[in-house]
């Protein structure tokens, strides 16, 4: 079966074409460096020739707001009337536990406004939303210093390996379509303060971590359990303590 990967050599879509390649499927990893680009349309139309199945990971340059919202709106309609001319017939795409909760958010009001577009066309599709990746930890405590130190709310967090969910796009991917959403997230709760304390610990990073209710993620404040699934999630296997990145080396 050929399936495209729209966003195929970053660093959730890289893994998902190789975990699927190992299956025997023939993947095609599109992007900008491979002569697709979804913003301008340009070898969308060829990219997806006897295509079954397209997977959508790719993200925005910039969380602007206008520019996210553009980047969102103007690539899913662009992919979606590809798909539509070319008999795609399972579209799938990645997004964010909690998108429907933080609109506060610019960046998760173009995610949103991206899950619309994919619910109002007419093809078979299945929405994959992730809790953050553990790989983003130094991204987010980066985002959240303020004076030299990282102030985060003391909120749920449930985050999960990128691994694990490059498996779970994987696995939906090569099933029927579920015309609606799942959740997947790590198999831990944290709290988001004390997580990200700890974190920083193992990373020997010497910034002190506050703990503020009103800290903002994405330009949103958080509520309890803005950023962790419902009951019926399905839980990666991979605990943070386990995994190889969690010292910081190499990622």
């Amino acid at each position: 079966m050929k399936i495209v990967v729209i966003g195929g050599t970053g660093r959730i879509g890289s893994k998902v074409v190789t975990k699927l390649e190992d299956q025997g499927h023939d993947m095609v990893a599109a992007a900008p460096d491979t002569g697709v680009n979804t913003l301008t349309g340009e070898g969308l139309a060829d990219a997806l020739v006897d295509t079954s199945v397209v997977i959508d990971v790719s993200n925005s340059p910039s969380f602007e707001d206008d520019a996210v919202m553009r980047f969102f709106e103007t690539s899913t309609r662009n992919v979606l009337a590809a798909e539509a001319k070319a008999g795609v017939a399972h579209h799938v795409a990645l997004s964010v536990v909690g998108t429907e909760r933080l609109s506060e958010s610019g960046y998760f009001r173009a995610k949103l406004a991206q899950e619309r577009l994919i619910e109002g066309a007419s093809i078979s599709y299945s929405i994959v939303h992730a809790t953050q990746f553990f790989e983003f930890v130094g991204s987010i405590a980066d985002a959240a210093t303020v004076d030299g130190k990282v102030r985060v709310a003391p909120v749920l967090f449930q985050p999960i390996a990128g691994d694990d969910v490059a498996q779970a796009v994987a696995r939906v991917s090569v099933g029927s379509p579920l015309n609606g959403r799942i959740d997947v997230a790590g198999p831990e709760r944290f709290r988001m303060d004390e997580f990200f304390r700890e974190a920083l610990t193992a990373r020997r990073d010497p910034r002190e971590v506050v703990t503020d209710p009103h800290a903002r993620y994405n330009g949103a404040e958080l509520s309890e359990g803005s950023l962790v699934p419902g009951g019926d999630a399905i839980l990666a296997e991979t605990r943070y303590r386990d995994w190889p990145g969690r010292t910081g080396a190499d990622y």
